[in-house]
């Protein structure tokens, strides 16, 4: 008889996990006081720059731009930060495709780099055998929300006069130290992108302590406009990459209840850590008495099939899903592999674009190791449920654990 679902034995659950977003009438109320004030662009409005001042104090920071996606905020904070067109920005070859994305954007050419193993963050030794004489800043990512080896990245910035962009899509809330991430660089980029622990659909927001900073980034974010000039002198390039004030309407109250959902979270992981530690085959990222809060957007772990039988991810996968928990792959390609990337396919409808490098010769083992073998996830969403949901997912792992046969190759 088999025990497996996916071999035609009883599921573990066939309950769903939470849905997302969250939402109430919060949002509700705060949509309908702004579209009744008739001022929905942030202009004239005052709702969006109400939550960039929030935000910014949340994350410890001095200014906060709100802009109309993460992907344009880490493009615009590139810029802001003066780092210059042809130069070359490192970041890590596991992340989404808008770290690399906005570096091509400014016109600058991406070094992919390794990640750790043990964090999925960027690899601090692979980022000092990239620098050359043309490296001019670096765009680490605090992935799932956990922060990246901020004292060891910042220490390698000042030693090469390197600029560093956080890239803090998946980390609102997070803090190495004891001190907030997203403005412990020269600027850090936030996501309020649906998926995201935060979200109005789209946007996102440049945070910064550089004065200069959030003033370029204000003027490029604003279509060149300069605070001390004229409505039409446009001093710098830029374009309306600005927020709504519905979308900063919807953004006060997913903030205001941010940090029930956090701390749900919170208590889901160090359970789920806790609960998945001990089977064979498992890797958990690693602790790490520097990281003072996790934001907690993903549950990521590595899988290593030796214990499974020789099973591959895909079919681990596919296993957890029929005993009813929705496990993600992750990553599918690392960034480098990605055909935009190989063909170097930048310009208009595709066209190859000359960069001098050739990304079909990059090759990072650890970052192909967690897309094509290794990485597994679990959203933020699952995080928001009962100790007996994360009792379902612990005991849907054991048990395939424990009946690897059923799945073997």
């Amino acid at each position: 008889m088999a025990f497996l679902a996916i071999r035609g034995g009883e599921p573990v659950r066939t309950e769903s996990f939470p849905v997302w977003p969250v939402w109430g009438d919060e949002e509700i109320a705060n949509l309908t006081q702004v579209i009744k004030s008739g001022q929905w662009g942030r202009l004239k409005g005052t709702v969006t720059a109400d939550f960039e001042r929030r935000f910014a104090e949340l994350q410890g920071a001095r200014y906060g731009i709100c802009l109309n996606s993460g992907t344009t905020a880490l493009q615009i904070a590139l810029v802001a930060a003066d780092v210059m067109p042809g130069t070359e920005v490192i970041c890590p070859a596991y992340t989404f495709i808008a770290t690399a994305s906005a570096i091509v954007d400014v016109g600058c050419i991406p070094v992919f780099v390794d990640v750790d193993p043990n964090t999925f963050n960027i690899d601090p030794e692979k980022i000092r055998q990239a620098i050359t004489d043309r490296t001019s800043a670096i765009m680490p990512v605090h992935f799932a929300g956990r922060p990246f080896d901020v004292d060891a990245v910042l220490q390698i910035a000042r030693d090469h006069g390197l600029k560093v962009i956080e890239d803090a899509a998946q980390a609102w809330g997070a803090s190495w130290n004891g001190k907030p991430v997203g403005a412990l660089g020269d600027a850090g980029c936030f996501s309020f992108q649906s998926s995201k622990n935060i979200n109005c659909g789209e946007g996102g927001i440049i945070l910064t302590n550089d004065e200069m900073v959030a003033k370029f980034a204000q003027a490029h974010h604003n279509c060149g406009r300069s605070q001390d000039g004229q409505w039409y002198e446009h001093f710098y390039y830029g374009g309306n990459y600005r927020m709504t004030e519905l979308q900063a309407a919807v953004l006060h109250a997913q903030l205001d209840r941010y940090p029930e959902l956090h701390r749900i979270r919170l208590e889901n992981l160090a359970y789920l850590q806790q609960g998945l530690a001990e089977i064979d085959g498992i890797e958990l990222c690693s602790d790490d008495a520097r990281i003072t809060r996790h934001a907690c957007h993903l549950y990521a772990f590595r899988y290593l099939k030796s214990h499974f039988s020789g099973a591959a991810k895909s079919v681990f996968i596919e296993a957890l899903r029929k005993e009813g928990i929705p496990a993600s792959p992750g990553y599918s390609l690392p960034l480098y592999a990605q055909p935009v990337f190989r063909q170097k396919s930048f310009g208009p409808r595709g066209k190859k674009v000359h960069l001098d490098i050739d990304y079909t010769t990059c090759h990072c083992p650890v970052t192909e190791d967690l897309c094509y073998e290794q990485a597994v996830w679990f959203t933020q969403n699952m995080l928001l449920g009962t100790q007996e949901d994360m009792d379902d997912i612990i005991e849907a792992v054991v048990k395939i654990s424990e009946h690897a046969d059923e799945i073997a190759v």
